[in-house]
């Protein structure tokens, strides 16, 4: 067996770590009742990678942006996101998605599969082989986004047509 092959069968068998899914689900819950400090820590963004072993998805370090950044460290939480992926390597991501149509304000969390055109073909084996572990985890997931390439995340407008299309008005804030 070839160690393509060899990898590819151990990233079938990938787990989701229980700090993934405790991440998950505290972006999922928006507590209404949180105190300024709570919102202050919520996840806007957040990396996830495959283990040095390949065996488990777990946190990017240091690969997130909190609420209490926006403003502070953070101008622009989308371009922040978009400077955070690896230029030449796969990663899974969720992002909090802030916009507005005429009608209304809404949040929804976006599960983004990112597999750069520049990322080793072994790279984006594993990780799209692995893909339904993490997704399976995220459940109540309503937009799933598969990103090749900068040129795709460049516009905040392409987001948005996987929001909601030609409804939505704003996109963090930023009209499009």
């Amino acid at each position: 067996m070839n160690s393509l092959c060899l990898l590819l069968t151990q990233a079938s068998g990938v787990k989701v770590t229980d700090e993934v899914i405790s991440v998950f689900n505290d972006m999922k819950v928006r507590k209404a009742q949180a105190n300024e400090d709570e919102k202050r820590k919520r996840k806007k963004a957040i990396l996830f990678c495959l283990s040095k072993d390949l065996k488990n998805i777990v946190l990017d370090e240091g690969k997130e942006i909190l609420l209490g950044d926006i403003g502070n460290t953070v101008k622009d939480p989308y371009e922040d996101f978009v400077k955070m992926l690896p230029p030449n390597d796969c990663r899974y991501a969720l992002y909090d998605a802030t916009y507005e149509t005429k009608e209304t304000k809404k949040e929804d969390l976006v599960f983004i599969f990112w597999a750069p055109e520049s990322a080793p073909l072994k790279s984006k084996m594993i990780y799209a082989s692995s893909k339904d572990a993490i997704k399976r985890k995220f459940e109540g997931i309503k937009h799933e986004w598969q990103v090749n390439g900068l040129e795709d995340l460049k516009e905040r407008r392409t987001l948005a047509e996987k929001l909601g299309g030609s409804a939505i008005v704003t996109l963090e804030g930023t009209p499009l």
